[in-house]
């Protein structure tokens, strides 16, 4: 039986979406897990698959076109199949399309009798993928509960990614019915989220086997999950309600900040929207004297009890749920490792010249470039001159990117992430040093936005900061290389055939040996080791 595909919703703002380029072409042979086509949407190009196995029978949105969400995009089914009815406007399989695809009528649990009948005027919300690599995600904070009112508009909870933790807002009018993740919990796309419809409507029937007393509860179960959560940190359960016993709003980054300074969020005061605490308020928070007191006497008398249960030399252990940042980055990091054969070069360059000439331009007012904006900015240009490193291989051709998008490792609470700098080569260094500061802050905030970490062609990575003098990194696929950068050493050099104090610093490349061959990537090297130790070059 032939499944229609239709253009799937692969942002929580996606309305629309263009096909960029069809991997596959009419007639092919398809397999549940295929790359079917790259659709660009409101916020990155994404690859999307086929979650069927058949022949290709029909292609709705060619090359280039732009169509609506749920637009017919293809037609999967058994070879020489009969389509007509399909492509004339008759009933399509809907229940059968992708699970990205159609999130109200797929949201309909199907009994044994038939389809469930959804109510009129009531909204089945689904698991948004948020990333373009987003396979589940996890209900951070919910910023509404059973029974509130909803307008569009409004952000209902926030979401953790394999990327980041971003805001999700409801696109429709109506009461908050039913909640089907908690707070904490983690599903897969596309899961059951949360249910909104005219106050009073019953959606017993469309919870998909979840128990109509769990709508009633729902508020009884987030309290005790919240609570569970209170007692595995060291913060007192003021952190999630205030004095007067009323809910307090907070980013999540801003709660783990507080855990880890042991502040009680009843205390502070909130400066972002609505009332709620973020970063900021936390960092710029003074505990009164007697919160202090009362914290430091909490301390001083926990101390000692720690002593008496814990002996010397007992073992223990404790078990941390990987975020879906780290599993992100477990998946990928392990795909690039085993699947692109690295190799690694390492080159040592002079950095006197550099050290002056980042001297002499922050003596310029309100200017402050870092050695890593200088390293950033040689690599564009390097990479201008070295086309090959600047690819991305797939199995059949390697993809040369015209473009030059540099992208800058950053370290943040839950692992590493990778914003982008676009037309980096386009860019002078002062540019690149706002950049970098911008996105790097916003990182650490988890602010970024999922276009804002994808598109790069070439990746630095910098540990130079922690006094690493020399490491390695794994390949930020798709890229083909990535430079690891040390830390400037002072150290005894020969110049002039004369042994002197000089700053060294060291840098390794690791190139997929499938799109960069060893000669390539020594003339990468030694173009940017030019770039380095004479700056000026670089101001052109």
């Amino acid at each position: 039986m032939a499944t229609v595909i239709n253009m799937p919703r692969l942002s929580d703002t996606m309305e629309e979406g263009v096909v960029a380029k069809w991997l596959v072409k009419k007639g092919d042979k398809i397999n549940e897990g295929d790359i079917l086509a790259e659709i660009e949407t409101d916020k990155a190009t994404m690859e999307f698959e086929s979650f069927y196995e058949g022949t290709l029978l029909h292609i709705g949105i060619e090359e280039g076109e732009t169509a609506p969400v749920d637009q017919l995009l293809a037609i999967i089914g058994d070879e020489g199949e009969d389509i007509s009815g399909l492509l004339n406007g008759n009933s399509a399989p809907q229940a059968d399309t992708p699970k990205e695809e159609d999130k109200n009528e797929e949201s309909a649990p199907v009994s044994s009798g038939g389809a469930t009948e959804i109510p009129e005027g009531v909204e089945v919300i689904t698991m948004p993928r948020l990333s373009d690599t987003m396979e589940e995600g996890t209900v951070a904070t919910w910023l509404k509960k059973v029974g509130d009112t909803v307008e569009e508009g409004d952000i209902l909870a926030e979401i953790e990614t394999d990327k980041a933790t971003m805001e999700f807002e409801s696109f429709y009018n109506g009461t908050l019915l039913h909640i089907g993740i908690e707070e904490g919990q983690t599903a897969p796309v596309d899961a059951l989220l949360a249910i909104i419809g005219p106050a009073g409507t019953d959606v017993s029937g469309i919870k998909d086997g979840v128990p109509s007393a769990t709508a009633t509860s729902a508020k009884e179960t987030t309290t005790s999950t919240k609570e569970e959560k209170v007692e595995s940190t060291p913060v007192s359960s003021g952190n999630e309600s205030s004095s007067s016993g009323g809910r307090i709003f907070a980013s999540p980054l801003a709660k783990k900040i507080a855990a880890d300074k042991g502040i009680d969020l009843s205390q502070v005061k909130g400066t972002g929207e609505n009332g709620r605490i973020v970063k900021k308020d936390i960092e710029s928070f003074t505990p009164s004297e007697a919160s202090t007191t009362a914290a430091a006497s909490k301390q001083t008398t926990s101390v000692p009890s720690i002593q008496t249960f814990t002996p010397a030399g007992e073992e223990s252990f404790e078990e941390v749920k990987n975020s879906q940042m780290r599993k992100a980055i477990a998946r990928g990091l392990s795909a690039s490792k085993f699947t692109a054969p690295h190799y690694y070069l390492t080159i040592e360059v002079d950095m006197d010249n550099a050290i002056t000439s980042r001297k002499t331009i922050n003596e310029l007012p309100d200017t402050k470039v870092s050695f890593n904006d200088m390293v950033v900015k040689a690599c564009a240009m390097a990479l201008r001159k070295h086309p090959q490193v600047n690819t991305t291989w797939k199995d059949d051709v390697t993809v040369y990117n015209k473009h030059i998008s540099v992208g800058v490792a950053v370290a943040v609470p839950d692992g590493l992430v990778v914003p982008v700098l676009p037309f980096t080569d386009r860019m002078n260094i002062m540019e690149i040093d706002t950049m970098v500061r911008d996105l790097a802050t916003r990182a650490r905030d988890k602010k970024l936005t999922p276009q804002e970490m994808s598109g790069s062609t070439f990746t630095v990575s910098n540990l130079g900061m922690f006094g690493i003098q020399e490491f390695t990194s794994i390949i930020n696929q798709p890229n083909s290389a990535i430079l690891s950068v040390g830390a400037i050493v002072k150290k005894p050099v020969v110049k002039n055939d004369e042994v002197v104090v000089g700053n060294t610093m060291k840098v390794t490349l690791a190139c997929d040996h499938r799109t960069v061959d060893g000669a390539t990537g020594a003339q990468f090297l030694q173009t940017l080791k030019q770039y380095l130790e004479n700056p000026v070059t670089m101001l052109a």
